[in-house]
């Protein structure tokens, strides 16, 4: 069984930055993808960055010069670093981690950007 936390969620203004982490407990298998998915009120769950095993990353474009995600060298915690961040950004984002052909989620941390 996986579990995956998140933390690092809450209220910023409008250019600020936050940096979320989520760490992975459990036993998962090697080879695993990493990242973030993000769902605000009455939208769909979507996909925002993953980083591979191999450190290779990829961003959806709204995010892309802004957000910057990493994993330790261990390959149990993965985190992403917002910056200059917009109303549009207020979601809940889950974590997740794809093992042994499941994928697993987060519970999910809010990030709310208001003035």
């Amino acid at each position: 069984q996986v579990r995956l936390v998140e933390s690092g969620g809450g209220l910023v203004q409008p250019g600020g930055s936050l940096r979320l982490s989520c760490a992975a407990s459990g036993v998962f298998f090697s080879g695993n993808g990493m990242g973030w998915y993000r769902q605000a009120p009455g939208k769909e769950r979507d996909f925002i960055a993953v980083v591979t095993d191999n450190g290779n990353t990829n961003y959806t474009d709204s995010v892309k010069g802004r957000f910057t995600i990493s994993r330790d060298g261990a390959q149990t915690k993965v985190y992403l670093q917002m910056n200059s961040l917009k109303p549009e950004d207020t979601a809940v984002y889950y974590c997740y981690m794809k093992s042994g052909g499941m994928v697993y989620w987060g519970q999910g941390t809010q990030v709310t950007v208001s003035s």
